[in-house]
C-alpha cells in the first residue's frame, strides 16, 4: 500500500475535526484503518488532535532519516537473528515491520543472504524459517499446453498492484490425492475475503469457469480484476472476463511469491482438508462451513478485524 500523501494528510485533519470516525477516513482514502490509526497516533501533537502540516514536516523528516544508506551493522544483526530466532520471522516479514516501525533495516534480499552465510558456517538460523531455504525441485519435461491470449500481470496497473482498489481478486485451485478431484478458491485482495467451491469435473476448463461465474455473479459490481497461475484450467479466461466484465491476468510461471494471498489462503483450508484427501468425502456443506469459518477469523494484517466484516461493509 502507498503511503499517505501530503494531500491525504490535510483530508484526515479535515475528517476528524468533522468528527468522522477512523472507519470512514479509511474508507474513503482507501487505506487500512490500521494505517490511519497509526498516521494519528504517531503525528498527534503533544497536546493531543492532529495536526496535518505537523504530519507532514515529521513524515519528510522520516524520509530524510530512513533513505540514508542503511549498513548491515552489528545492531542490525542482533535484530535480525531475534526476529527470526524468537520470532521465526521471515526476511520479507522483518522489512515490513522494521519499515512500519521506522527501524533502520537492510532488504530483505541481504538477510537472506546472511542467513545463507550462516548456514554455511554451520549455524542454525535457517531452521528458523518456514522453508528452511529448501527449494522445491520442479519437473523440466513433459507436455506444455499454452494457454491462448493470456494477459500478463506485467501489464496490471498499480491499483491494483498495491490494493488501492477493492474488487480485485486471485484464483487458485487445490488438487485432491492422486491428482483426482478439484476445489477452486477465489480471494480478495483487499480484504482476505475469500470463496471455495468443489468442482465436480475436477480441473476441466469449461466446468471451472461456468463455477467461477456462478460464484462470483452476486458480486459482479465489485469485482475489476482476476489473477491466476498458469494451469491450463484457467484456458476459459476470456469467457470469465467476458461474462463478468473484468480483467484477468496470469502470472509469471514458478513465481508464486506473485500469488502469495492465493498461497496462503489455500494453507488456511489445508487445516480442514489436509493433502492427499479424497474430495468426494466432503460434502458441498462442510466446504461451504470452512470457507464461513476462514472469512469470520480476525486476521492480524487486517488490524485484528475480519474477512467477512471488512468484505460486506465495503460492498454495502
Amino acid at each position: 500500500m502507498k503511503q499517505i500523501t501530503k494531500e491525504q494528510r490535510y483530508q484526515i485533519e479535515a475528517y476528524l475535526k468533522a468528527g468522522q470516525s477512523i472507519d470512514f477516513i479509511a474508507n474513503d482514502l482507501e487505506k487500512h484503518p490500521g494505517s490511519i490509526r497509526r498516521e494519528i497516533k504517531r503525528d498527534a501533537q503533544k497536546r493531543g488532535g492532529y495536526s496535518a502540516k505537523r504530519a507532514i514536516m515529521l513524515a519528510d523528516e522520516r524520509k530524510e532519516r530512513l533513505h540514508l544508506p542503511r549498513k548491515f551493522n552489528s545492531e542490525v544483526k542482533r535484530l535480525v537473528r531475534s526476529y527470526i530466532e524468537d520470532e521465526q520471522w521471515s526476511p520479507k516479514q522483518i522489512v515490513g515491520y522494521c519499515k512500519n516501525s521506522e527501524i533502520p533495516m537492510v532488504s530483505h534480499e541481504r538477510i537472506y543472504q546472511y542467513v545463507r552465510d550462516n548456514k554455511e558456517k554451520g549455524g542454525s538460523l535457517y531452521k528458523n524459517l518456514k522453508h528452511k531455504l529448501k527449494h522445491r525441485k520442479r519437473p523440466v519435461g513433459g507436455k506444455f499446453i499454452p494457454i491462448k491470449d493470456r494477459v500478463s500481470i506485467d501489464k496490471r496497473p498499480d491499483v491494483i498492484n498495491n490494493k488501492e482498489r477493492f474488487g480485485n481478486w486471485k484464483i487458485d485451485t487445490i488438487i485432491g490425492k492422486g491428482g483426482k478431484g478439484a476445489i477452486v478458491t477465489i480471494v480478495e485482495r483487499k480484504t482476505a475475503f475469500f470463496m471455495i467451491k468443489n468442482l465436480t469435473d475436477g480441473k476441466n476448463a469449461k466446468s471451472l469457469s461456468e463455477t467461477v461465474v456462478e460464484m462470483l455473479q452476486p458480486y459482479k459490481n465489485n469485482i475489476y480484476s482476476i489473477t491466476s497461475d498458469n494451469g491450463t484450467e484457467f484456458a476459459e479466461h476470456k469467457m470469465i472476463a467476458k461474462r463478468l466484465n473484468l480483467d484477468f491476468y496470469f502470472a509469471h510461471p514458478y513465481s508464486s511469491w506473485e500469488r502469495g494471498l492465493s498461497e496462503y489462503t489455500n494453507k488456511l483450508v489445508r487445516q480442514y482438508i489436509p493433502k492427499k484427501s479424497v474430495f468426494s468425502d466432503f460434502s458441498d456443506g462442510y466446504i461451504l462451513d470452512v470457507q464461513y469459518k476462514i472469512n469470520r477469523r480476525h486476521r492480524e494484517n487486517l488490524d485484528f478485524d475480519s474477512p467477512k466484516t471488512i468484505f460486506y461493509n465495503l460492498v454495502a
